[in-house]
This record gives C-alpha cells, structure tokens and sequence, in this order.
C-alpha cells in the first residue's frame, strides 16, 4: 500500500465550507490541482480529486454573486496587470468543465494515458480558473477606484 506524503497531509484535511471566502477556496483549489498532477500515488490522486470536486462545488453557485465589501480591498491595485489571464468560457462553463474532468477522473474508468492527458487539462483549466478568480477587478486612479475591463 502506497503511502501518502506529511506535507500532503494537511491538503487532505484542509477545512473549507460554504461560507470560505471564494478566494481561500480557489487558492485550495490550486493547492489540490497541483497535488494532483504531482503525485503518482493512486490513492492520493483520489484523495486530491474529491477534495478538489469539494471545493469546485462550493465555488459554482457563488460565481454570479456580488463580490463581498471584505474582499474588494484585495482584488484593487494601483497598476492593471501587465497581461490578464486570457481563455474565454465564462466561468459557470469553465467550473462545469473542471466538474466534470474531476467526475470522469474520479470514475477510475479510463486507460493511464487518457487519465493523464485529463489530468493535465484539469489542472490548466482549474490553475486558470483561480487565476480569473484572484485577478483584480478595480484600479486606483487619481479620479478614484475605476472597474477594469475584462
């Protein structure tokens, strides 16, 4: 029996709720997805891959809503990024992608080639899906907060 890494531990019992601040949980979504594509331990994998469906499931209903006043301070900045994350589903498509790979992987159904070949995509679309997530929405100028474009 394989086991499991101590400075993966904490990723297995990382807590996280519905009321977790969507920006803690993409930052646990980057941590699983890595973790993930990382290890090798077929156990671990699964571990890693329901707990990343966990935390995507908690994100998909609140991708709509208003951003919460607590939050706005920490996706302003005084300068737009250089370059922003660039791909274009919207989100609710882009969760439902990365949904439904963890669904197929976690399935255990699929020869070791094309569950490595989905591994690899869910993790690009779950590390650009929190990229999108934590990307700032406002800039400071000297006429006050101004929204960036998208």
């Amino acid at each position: 029996m394989a086991t499991i890494p101590d400075q993966l531990y904490p990723l297995l019992t990382v807590p996280f709720t519905a009321d977790t601040d969507f920006t803690v949980l993409a930052d646990h979504c980057e941590h699983f997805a890595e973790a993930l594509i990382e290890s090798d331990d077929p156990a671990l994998r699964l571990a890693m891959c329901g707990r990343l469906n966990a935390c995507l499931m908690l994100l998909q209903p609140t991708l709509n809503e208003v951003i919460p006043p607590h939050l706005v301070a920490a996706l302003t900045v005084d300068t737009p990024p250089a370059e922003p994350p660039r791909f274009e589903p919207e989100s609710d498509l882009l969760c439902e992608y990365c949904l439904t790979l963890t669904r197929v992987l976690n399935s255990q159904s699929l020869p070791p080639d094309m569950e490595k070949t989905l591994t690899g995509l869910l993790c690009e679309l779950v590390w650009y899906f929190t990229d999108i997530m934590k990307a700032p929405r406002w800039v400071r100028t000297q006429a006050g907060m101004q929204e960036l474009e998208a």
